[in-house]
């Protein structure tokens, strides 16, 4: 066979010879032949580009869930009803669930598909098959596995709060922000229909005036009471791998699933997970940034009997420099407005609004016309959301609000945009909350130094917003 050299000399009887080119001329003759080709180069990437991007939104985006109990599935199941997206991949370590959840997205999801079932959220991501991986660990396994998936190039949901410590949270952040992937934290009452309405019918209209003081509140009695035996972890869960990083626990009922919230080494109490959503509620109303000062007192002053180690009785003072946001739970007794267990009360000088997961009630000072609205159920147009709050404990009033924050999430996508919770919001709704926990336990007032991370002029409690992980496990901000 000839090379292409000897073919084009094959016929040298007929070959013209070219006059020599002044340099001038020959040297204008490469430029233009370089940005000839250049262009032609730039033509091909882009329609490469261009291509991939088409090839991108015509496959269903490819989804992955690490957690895959009570919350994972209402998330997930949420996703599907919005979107033909395909499930490749479930993690869990605990095996029943897992395969639950699988059989479930089989389904449920528009293929038909089994997804792949892992044991370990590395091995998950490893596979490099997914564009969108949620986190619904219990909160001791936020952190890692939101770091891993954005690093492994995947956009993340990721379930409040934004890990268990200040500087935990502050890593999830920086990942997301040097990996430049979409991050969504699930504070859903930003995308909760009725309390859209409210910051714009009310607060954004001006008609609460001028605002000094919020309430927000927990009366819920949702702290465990039992106090149970250790037992042996059930077979089909890994509890090595469950607990982590976090301190190695005896196991109890209490434990899995669900109820782990009764144990300060896997959260924050009470002020961690529902204070957060409130707290998080007011700042987007009134869009609030960091608080100067954090302050809080409580204990187990009633429920002295159970095993739980969280408080059943606690207040905390959010101080926005002219603004206070006091924070209240119990766990026991009655709460005073019984329509407003669960809520945020903000106070203006023209008028007062309530606001909680079923409604809103603005009353003006003084008289006038009064607002109200309720949680949008959809029982008509979602179908399933009745047989999944029977089988999986979905909550009506919040189904609409999942749906409205996992659109906002894929439009993020689509556009390489922050979402309405993005971790940056996440990250200060849930630090300020973990601080309250550290005011408590030294009993002082704490001055945050957003731009430091450190608490102005108090090396000990500096020191309390990291918490120690268990080996072998590698807090992300030492790793950084």
């Amino acid at each position: 066979m000839r090379s292409r050299g000897s073919a084009t000399c094959r016929f040298t009887r007929v070959c013209l010879v070219a006059p020599i080119p002044h340099p001038t001329q020959k040297i204008a003759m490469e430029r233009r032949s370089f940005l000839a080709a250049s262009a032609a180069a730039a033509t091909v990437v882009a329609t490469q580009a261009k291509s991939a991007r088409a090839d991108e939104k015509q496959r269903p985006r490819r989804v992955a869930l690490i957690g895959c109990g009570w919350y994972g599935k209402c998330d997930l199941l949420q996703l599907i009803n919005i979107e033909p997206v395909e499930v490749v991949s479930l993690c869990d370590v605990d095996q029943k669930l897992l395969e639950e959840c699988a059989d479930l997205i089989a389904s449920r999801q528009k293929s038909g598909n089994r997804p792949e079932t892992f044991a370990s959220y590395e091995e998950l991501l490893a596979k490099k098959n997914v564009d969108i991986v949620l986190v619904d660990t219990p909160d001791h396994w936020h952190a890692l596995p939101m770091i891993a998936a954005v690093e492994a190039g995947a956009d993340v949901y990721v379930q409040k709060p934004t890990g268990v410590d200040t500087l935990e949270s502050k890593a999830m952040l920086d990942a997301a922000r040097r990996t430049g992937r979409v991050v969504q934290v699930g504070t859903q009452r930003r995308s909760t229909p009725h309390l859209i309405d409210a910051k714009k019918n009310v607060v954004d209209a001006g008609l609460l005036g001028n605002v000094a003081f919020a309430e927000v509140c927990c009366y819920y009695h949702m702290r465990a009471n039992s106090n149970p035996p250790a037992i042996d972890p059930p077979p089909h869960l890994d509890y090595e791998a469950w607990t982590g990083p976090a301190p190695m626990r005896p196991y109890t009922e209490l434990t899995h699933p669900r109820k782990w919230r009764a144990f300060m080494e896997y959260g924050n109490g009470i002020v961690g997970d529902m204070c957060v959503h409130m707290l998080d509620l007011v700042r987007w109303q009134l869009d609030l940034g960091w608080p100067k000062r954090i302050s809080s007192v409580g204990g187990i002053m009633v429920q002295k009997d159970s095993l739980a180690n969280i408080t059943d009785t606690q207040t905390a003072t959010f101080d926005f420099d002219g603004l206070d946001v006091v924070w209240t739970h119990r766990s026991w007794g009655s709460a005073p407005d019984p329509e407003y267990p669960w809520a945020a009360k903000i106070y203006g000088d023209k008028g007062t609004l309530k606001l909680s997961v079923n409604k809103f009630e603005f009353e003006p000072r003084g008289g006038g016309k009064k607002l109200s609205g309720e949680a949008v159920i959809e029982t008509d147009k979602y179908l399933t959301d009745v047989t999944d709050k029977e089988k999986w404990a979905l909550e009506l009033h919040v189904a609409s609000a999942i749906r409205g924050h996992m659109r906002d999430f894929l439009n993020a996508i689509d556009n390489r945009s922050k979402p309405v919770a993005d971790i940056q919001q996440g990250h200060i709704s849930s630090a300020s909350c973990f601080m309250a926990n550290v005011a408590m336990e030294l009993g002082r007032t704490l001055e945050f130094d957003p731009e430091t991370h450190t608490i102005v002029d108090d090396e000990e409690a500096t020191k309390k917003i990291k918490r120690s992980y268990r080996a072998p496990y590698q807090h992300p901000a030492d790793t950084a």
